[in-house]
């Protein structure tokens, strides 16, 4: 396998410090004044075709990301268009390839690395962590590593322990890195754009079971010149009463659990897409609490250590004294994934987890009472 691996620098690798400028190709789309809807996998495509045809010191590297059309097709049709040299298959190799993404970003080039889930960037994160997140501090500024490292994140369905972890806290901890959770379309497209144009280390962590949900998305989003800010929350749905955080697929299930509430209950609930885990937008957050005097987390990870931890902190240390009542963390069960269906069901949040929660802090229902 070593042997490839040079072999694959020696052929590939080199070549890309080589890339030849390449003609602006961008999409059109239809100025029909009908909803425009799209596909997560479809923008995170579009995403990376227009960031290619504007710089053609981006590349992508990973396995079936060329000739298959990547594992989840987001990377459908990039290899015809940009060729071998630029659309790069890789051995089953993460610490390979990362570590070539990460030495070719010390050069210049802005490597996007597909991990086929984020559980096998495992296999990569002395590259993530010392190599690319580290480098720019010891160097004292002088060395920007400009690359992305994306993929599938958190659970799937029937997958087991070892495909379902959430890792926006594992990389969320990291100083040197940027840590993006995208939801709908239009975050898949402006945050991607963001990413690949940042001269900082990005990890950028999709949820396969969003890539074929639709979304509405404007016309602002699909101009080419579209991005997100990074870092930036943003308020999906407006309310009074609570404040729900959510991020990733959490984020649908965050609105469909307000919907409910404000049917049934009469409860007014704020929800906030957090787009980014790191730099976490703590004012949006703070700013909201303040308003609803309650709050409520939500995620896929672990409670351990979590993103609703950190965000419960925050809350505590600049708006304590606003709350209400106590906040909750709605979060994973703090076991390995199960791989049976209905144990796999109740491992992770639901969104009669976030209906009752929110009844509890607005003192609906009874406290949960903890069982021996």
């Amino acid at each position: 396998m070593p042997g490839f691996i040079s072999h694959q620098v020696a052929a590939r690798g080199l070549s890309l410090l080589r890339l030849r400028p390449v003609a602006a190709t961008m999409r059109t789309y239809s100025s029909a004044t009908k909803e425009v809807t799209m596909t997560v996998r479809d923008a995170l495509n579009s995403a990376l075709d227009e960031e290619m045809a504007a710089d053609p010191n981006v590349f992508i590297m990973g396995e079936e990301v060329g000739e298959y059309q990547g594992a989840y097709k987001i990377t459908k049709g990039l290899l015809d268009k940009y060729g071998p040299e630029r659309v790069v298959d890789t051995p089953i190799t993460e610490a390979g390839f990362a570590g070539i993404g990460v030495g070719s970003a010390y050069h210049g080039l802005r490597p996007v690395i597909e991990f086929m889930t984020f559980n096998f960037s495992m296999q990569a994160i002395d590259h993530i962590i010392n190599s690319a997140a580290k480098s720019n501090y010891m160097s004292a500024g002088q060395i920007n590593v400009p690359i992305v490292f994306r993929g599938p994140n958190g659970p799937a369905a029937g997958v087991g322990a070892q495909h379902s972890q959430c890792y926006s806290a594992w990389y969320g901890s990291v100083p040197g890195l940027k840590v993006l959770v995208p939801y709908s379309s239009e975050d898949a497209r402006g945050l991607l754009k963001a990413a690949i144009q940042d001269p900082d280390p990005v990890v950028f962590l999709e949820n396969e079971l969003l890539y074929g949900e639709s979304f509405p998305i404007s016309a602002e989003a699909l101009d080419s010149s579209f991005c997100l800010p990074i870092g930036k929350a943003k308020i999906e749905r407006e309310g009074k009463d609570v404040t729900i955080t959510a991020f990733s697929k959490m984020v649908g299930y965050a609105l469909k659990a307000a919907e409910i509430l404000e049917k049934e209950e009469g409860i007014n609930a704020e929800v906030i897409n957090l787009r980014s885990i790191r730099p976490l937008d703590r004012d949006t957050i703070n700013a909201s609490v303040r308003k609803t005097n309650r709050l409520i987390t939500v995620e896929e990870g672990f409670p351990q250590h979590g993103v609703g931890a950190e965000i419960c902190a925050s809350v505590v240390e600049d708006s304590f004294g606003y709350l209400d009542a106590g906040v909750e963390r709605i979060a994973a069960a703090d076991v390995p994934t199960p791989y049976a269906a209905n144990l796999e069901r109740r491992a992770f949040p639901q969104i009669e987890d976030i209906v009752g929660a929110v009844k509890r802090v607005c003192y609906r229902s009874l406290p949960m009472v903890a069982t021996a």
